[in-house]
């Protein structure tokens, strides 16, 4: 009887060296690359962010911060690209609805009434542009605070997401509803 156990330990079925052999094989690999492309997204964040604390991070927390760091590009990328800051266009306008007063101001031909329309007009519009300049920074604040990690594991405590609300600041109440240039 000998030797017909030792011809069945020999044979090996298909499925037994798959279980056996393969699938920890195949898993290995599996393992290995999704490795290499973690520490390839790793490299990327960092160097794109040009910030090395992602390289000290473990897997989870990388990949949190990557998700993070894409989020804020989508957003960027979304925003509308204007040839100049909107200071540098705020401080333009206010300087010509000043030049528009002084020669309005110096011309003697000058109904009363018409300049106190354009002014009114030129304040209005400044107005609407001062508001929408700050719903979109309002936006952009609480997309910046929704793309938080919220995982206690980002930073080993639960205070995260309290750290995001005591960063906003209330914005000061507004004392006068119409821009006036004089």
């Amino acid at each position: 009887m000998a030797p017909q156990n030792s011809n069945q330990t020999a044979f090996v079925s298909k499925t037994q060296h798959y279980l056996k052999v393969k699938k920890p094989l195949l898993e290995r690999q599996r393992r290995a690359r999704m490795n290499k492309c973690l520490d390839t997204l790793k490299t990327l964040v960092a160097e794109f962010q040009g910030d090395d604390a992602i390289l000290r991070m473990d897997k989870a927390e990388m990949l949190e911060a990557a998700l993070v760091f894409m989020r804020k590009e989508v957003v960027k990328q979304q925003a509308p690209v204007s040839p100049l800051p909107m200071d540098s266009f705020k401080n333009g306008y206010m300087n010509a609805v000043s030049e528009i007063s002084r020669v309005m101001a110096c011309t003697p031909a000058m109904s009363v009434e018409v300049g106190k329309t354009v002014m009114t007009h030129l304040g209005v519009e400044f107005q609407r542009m001062l508001q929408s300049d700050q719903q979109s920074q309002q936006q952009a604040t609480q997309l910046e605070s929704a793309s938080r990690p919220l995982s206690p594991a980002s930073s080993g405590y639960h205070s995260d997401t309290e750290e995001s609300e005591a960063a906003v600041s209330p914005k000061p109440a507004q004392s006068s509803s119409m821009w006036r240039p004089w």
